[in-house]
C-alpha cells in the first residue's frame, strides 16, 4: 500500500481528472478501504481543497469550486503538454490570453525538472507555425465554459450567430472542442435542431450551462475532427490551386513564404510558385511579401484580381499627395 502522503497525492490527482467519483470506485483505485478514502478526503479537506461529498449506496466525491486556487497535480506527460499548450495559446487567437499563457507558462518551467524542460524545448524547436494569416479572435471566458460543458457533460445555452448574421438561442449537449486551421469549433448535439452541429466559437456568444447532465450519445462520425472536416466540406468554397512566377532568386522566396509554398527554382532570377489558398486575395498578399515582380500563371481569376489589385493601387498613387518636404 503506498504511503499515507503519497496516496494523498494520487487521490487529489484522480479528483481533478474526473468531475465526479463514486466513493467504492475511488476506493478501489487507490486500493484502500472506504474508511481509508474518508480520512484522505477529510486530509485533503484540511489543505484547503474543497471536497464535496454524497452520501447513500450511489455516493461518490468530487472537487468543488473554493475560495482560492489550491495546487494543481500533474503528471510528467500532463506537465509537457501544459507547457507546450501554454506556448501555443501566448501565439493563438484566443482573446485576452496571451499575457495570462505567458506568465502561467513562466511558472510550470520554472519548477519543472530538467528531463521535462528538454522535453518541451524539444518540442518547441522541431514545430513551426504554419499559419499565413490570424483567424477570428475567441473570447477566452467563452472557451473556458464550453470546454467545462464538454467536460462535465452538462447541457449548455448559447447565443449564435449564422453567416447571414442572424441570431438564434440554442440548447445543445458539448461533445468536443476542435481546432481546425484558423478556427475553433464546437461539436455538439443541437437539441432545438435534433442532430449533430458543429458552431464556430467566434459566433457563439452568452455561454450558460444549465446544471442538467446528460448521457452521451453515439457521433456519426469517427471522432470531432472528422466530423467538423466534413461538415466544412460541404459549406466551404473549393480551395484555389495558385501557380506564379516570381523574379525573384530562389532563396528570396524561401526565406520570405517558403513554410506556405511551394517553391521551384526556374534560373538565377525567377522561382515558380504554387500554393493552395482559400482566396485570390490571400495568394497575392503572400506572393506580395516577397517584394519583387509578379507573373499570375493559373487560375484565370488570379490573373484578374492581381490586374484588379494594380489598378487600385495605381489610381491610388496617383491621388495621393506627394510627401512634404521641410524648408532648409
Amino acid at each position: 500500500m503506498a504511503t499515507t502522503g503519497s496516496r494523498t497525492l494520487q487521490l487529489l490527482s484522480l479528483l481533478q481528472t474526473h468531475r465526479y467519483w463514486p466513493g467504492s470506485e475511488l476506493a478501489d483505485r487507490l486500493e484502500v478501504s472506504v474508511r481509508t478514502l474518508r480520512r484522505d478526503v477529510d486530509r485533503l479537506r484540511e489543505l484547503g481543497y474543497p471536497v464535496d461529498a454524497t452520501r447513500g449506496v450511489d455516493g461518490g466525491y468530487q472537487l468543488a469550486a473554493g475560495a482560492s486556487l489550491p495546487p494543481l497535480v500533474v503528471d510528467d506527460e500532463e506537465a509537457v503538454a501544459l507547457a507546450v499548450g501554454l506556448r501555443t495559446a501566448a501565439q493563438s487567437g484566443i482573446a485576452g490570453i496571451e499575457d495570462a499563457s505567458v506568465r502561467a507558462l513562466a511558472k510550470v518551467v520554472q519548477v519543472m525538472p530538467p528531463r521535462l524542460r528538454r522535453r518541451v524545448e524539444a518540442l518547441r524547436t522541431a514545430t513551426v507555425a504554419g499559419e499565413l494569416r490570424p483567424g477570428p479572435s475567441v473570447d477566452a471566458e467563452v472557451l473556458t465554459a464550453v470546454a467545462q460543458a464538454c467536460r462535465d457533460e452538462e447541457r449548455l445555452d448559447f447565443v449564435y450567430v449564422a453567416r447571414d448574421g442572424q441570431r438564434t438561442e440554442r440548447r445543445v449537449e458539448p461533445h468536443r472542442l476542435v481546432s481546425v486551421g484558423r478556427r475553433w469549433y464546437l461539436v455538439a448535439y443541437d437539441l432545438t435542431r435534433f442532430d449533430w452541429r458543429s458552431f464556430r466559437l467566434d459566433r457563439l456568444a452568452e455561454p450558460r450551462p444549465t446544471g442538467v447532465r446528460f448521457r452521451p450519445r453515439t457521433l456519426p462520425a469517427d471522432d470531432a475532427a472528422d466530423f467538423v472536416t466534413a461538415s466544412l466540406g460541404s459549406i466551404a468554397p473549393t480551395t484555389l490551386q495558385i501557380e506564379a512566377i516570381v523574379h525573384a532568386p530562389l532563396a528570396q522566396v524561401e526565406a520570405t513564404i517558403g513554410r506556405w509554398v511551394q517553391a521551384e527554382e526556374i534560373d538565377d532570377g525567377r522561382t515558380r510558385i504554387r500554393m493552395t489558398a482559400d482566396s485570390t486575395d490571400w495568394a497575392l498578399f503572400g506572393l506580395g511579401a516577397v517584394e519583387a515582380p509578379i507573373e499570375a500563371v493559373s487560375p484565370p481569376e488570379l490573373v484578374e484580381r492581381m490586374r484588379d489589385w494594380g489598378r487600385r493601387f495605381t489610381d491610388g498613387a496617383a491621388q495621393s499627395s506627394p510627401p512634404s518636404r521641410e524648408a532648409p
